[in-house]
């Protein structure tokens, strides 16, 4: 069990600026650092748990989610940093992405891999977005030449997930093939959103980015009007809210109970992004509210940070600190300050950094600490990386989207 009080941390003065090109390229440089020299298995794929040293655990195991994000890593990194040998890395995770994730017979992906073998073979839309993601940045970076694996994985999507009459995605179908009709969420479509996004942004195909609006007006729009402004997480088959929901679960990775502060920011930044390519007032006044009510309720004043969720009677119903958060709430910030030049975005987005320099950043390895800490900022664990939760894909695509808001 560590010890992560603060006494114990490396002391390490802050920057002079959080918003400069300098800092915001040597922190992606510090992150990718600590994955790059040991992350590949010769053998196949990525190892995706490590602790804080670096030191290796759970060797076998692979799940979807950072078997994607550690491909969209290494591509933006090496797309950043103009390092062939990042993107090469990244070539090698997106094979076995390909090679060993996908299943041939009925054309789906595993959402686990263990020696090299499916494991869990239910397949997950939250999953199937971060391996479109993985193919946008691969085509951004110039890893893949031409659109056909994007447009492969598109169609997939559409076949499989995508509900017209709903404007969304449903959210699971087992290894059988059945869809489950008990359950849809809003994190999947999230992620999907920003996926969509990505695509756009690596083809110029107008379908993602349409398909990515139509994904923002009913989630931001339609349904957190049914969430009193901000949007819940669990729905049912209707898309009518779900208030029981793993009620008693408000720490779930995936599905937690409870509005999240972070993925009402991560909402904001992609209704920001969306403005970016195609402006109208709705997306950006909507990012606005997202993110200054979120806030509002969560920001901790005594121990700093954002905590993890509040209740619909906007009470705190977790106050731990996950990393996620913070670097999410970064990104939003910044793209907030850019879309509308308001001071009171730079004044956020300078608390995180600070209070993330202080508690989260390992000055130390790179990279940051843990998936996440007490309300005091204390950690629990050693384990910096795990499969499935943390890769810090958050840190480094926040820093990378700082970048084009300050640049």
């Amino acid at each position: 069990m560590a010890d992560a009080s603060a006494s114990k941390r490396r002391k390490v003065s802050k920057p002079d600026s959080f918003f400069s090109r300098e800092f915001l390229v040597q922190h992606v440089r510090d992150i990718i650092g600590f994955y790059a020299p040991r992350v590949v298995d010769k053998s196949g794929g990525f190892f995706q748990s490590f602790y804080i040293d670096g030191t290796a655990f759970n060797t076998s195991f692979r799940q979807i989610v950072s078997s994607s994000r550690m491909v969209i890593n290494f591509m933006l990194a090496g797309k950043l940093l103009d390092d062939r040998k990042l993107i090469d890395i990244g070539r090698h995770g997106l094979e076995y992405l390909e090679r060993v994730h996908r299943i041939s017979s009925n054309d789906s992906y595993a959402f686990t891999v263990r020696d090299h073998k499916p494991e869990d073979k239910i397949e997950q839309a939250y999953g199937y977005a971060f391996v479109l993601a993985a193919h946008a940045a691969a085509r951004l970076a110039g890893a893949e030449e031409d659109n056909a694996e994007l447009d492969r994985v598109f169609d997939m999507l559409e076949k499989k997930f995508w509900l017209p009459e709903k404007g969304a995605y449903l959210d699971t179908i087992s290894a059988e093939g059945v869809v489950d009709n008990t359950y849809r969420g809003q994190n999947s479509n999230m992620h999907m959103c920003e996926a969509l996004i990505a695509a756009y942004e690596a083809t110029k195909d107008t379908k993602y980015l349409d398909r990515a609006e139509v994904l923002a007006v009913t989630f931001c729009q339609k349904l957190a009007e049914k969430g009193g402004g901000f949007v819940w997480e669990h729905y049912t088959v209707d898309f009518d809210i779900d208030w029981e929901y793993n009620k008693n679960d408000p720490t779930n990775i995936y599905r937690p109970w409870g509005f999240q502060p972070g993925h009402q920011s991560e909402w904001a930044k992609n209704l920001l992004n969306i403005n970016r390519h195609r402006p109208k007032p709705w997306l950006v006044d909507r990012a606005k509210e997202l993110f200054d009510k979120a806030w509002d309720l969560s920001w901790d004043a005594e121990h700093g940070g954002l905590v993890y969720g509040f209740g619909p009677d906007h009470k705190w119903c977790d106050s731990e600190k996950y990393f996620w958060v913070q670097s999410e709430s970064m990104a939003t910030a910044s793209l907030l300050y850019e879309a509308t030049r308001e001071g009171k975005y730079v004044e956020k987005y300078v608390h995180l950094w600070q209070y993330a320099w202080d508690h989260w950043v390992d000055h130390e390895h790179g990279g940051w600490l843990c998936f996440k800490m007490t309300r005091e900022n204390k950690r629990s664990s050693d384990e910096k990386a795990i499969a499935g939760g943390k890769c810090d894909y958050h840190t480094l695509v926040a820093c990378i989207e700082a970048l084009r808001a300050f640049s």
